[in-house]
């Protein structure tokens, strides 16, 4: 069987919300600030009135306390706004490497990263890297047991040549079981993004000459 994943991968999630109501209110706004002064005020011994400056003190430090309040308030809507716009235009992905459902990449510094996972155990694995016009460069057996499993080519050719950077190899995976039955699974790239497209419907991410669907992401690696 030829495993081939392009841009396909469904990935089922579900959240649980929660909400929580305080029990007591722990703060004032500004106009129960002012009724408490005026009730200082009001309130005040006679043979021991309240200080002018000290007044005068307590309502600069609560109005500069209210302005660094509602500025760190707007720097925070500012912040998650730009956050949520940069995820899902994928500008935060930019110079991240990402691994992605899909079989095409890119030669970048003299390597090329996928990944295969098999849904069970295979009898044999044959893993082939074929270039832009289908031709294969490079065949090798590869790892039988079910689950996921790393593989790392070099640009080498089967024939020793070494192949430059860039260009589109895609990767191919043939695995049989013991009775000669096909065994199910699939692809992903794992590569550095150099480039983000949105000016479509969906988001793409540039990884070398290849891309892949935004959609498609699977993970972020930590750079080696």
């Amino acid at each position: 069987m030829t495993i081939s994943t392009v841009n396909s991968y469904a990935v089922t999630s579900s959240t649980t919300s929660t909400t929580s109501t305080d029990d007591e209110r722990t703060t004032v706004d500004s106009d129960e600030f002012l009724l408490l002064m005026v009730e200082q005020l009001q309130n005040q011994d006679p043979t021991n009135p309240t200080d002018t400056s000290e007044y005068i003190s307590q309502m600069v430090d609560y109005a500069s306390y209210q302005t660094q309040a509602d500025i760190s308030d707007q720097l925070t809507t500012i912040t998650d706004t730009l956050s949520g716009f940069m995820s899902s235009q994928g500008l935060g992905y930019l110079g991240q490497t990402v691994e992605a459902v899909g079989n095409t990449t890119s030669l970048q510094d003299g390597e090329a990263q996928w990944s295969y996972s098999l849904d069970s155990d295979a009898e044999s694995v044959t893993v082939s890297i074929l270039d832009e016009d289908g031709n294969t460069v490079h065949s090798t057996s590869g790892e039988t047991e079910a689950g996921s499993h790393s593989f790392e080519w070099d640009g080498l050719t089967s024939e020793g040549d070494q192949l430059a950077d860039g260009g589109q190899y895609t990767i191919q995976v043939e695995a049989v079981d013991d009775e000669g039955n096909d065994v199910s699974g699939y692809t992903t790239v794992i590569a550095d993004v150099s480039a983000v497209d949105s000016s479509g419907d969906e988001a793409v991410l540039g990884i070398g000459d290849a891309s892949v669907l935004l959609e498609n992401v699977l993970a972020v690696r930590a750079t080696q």
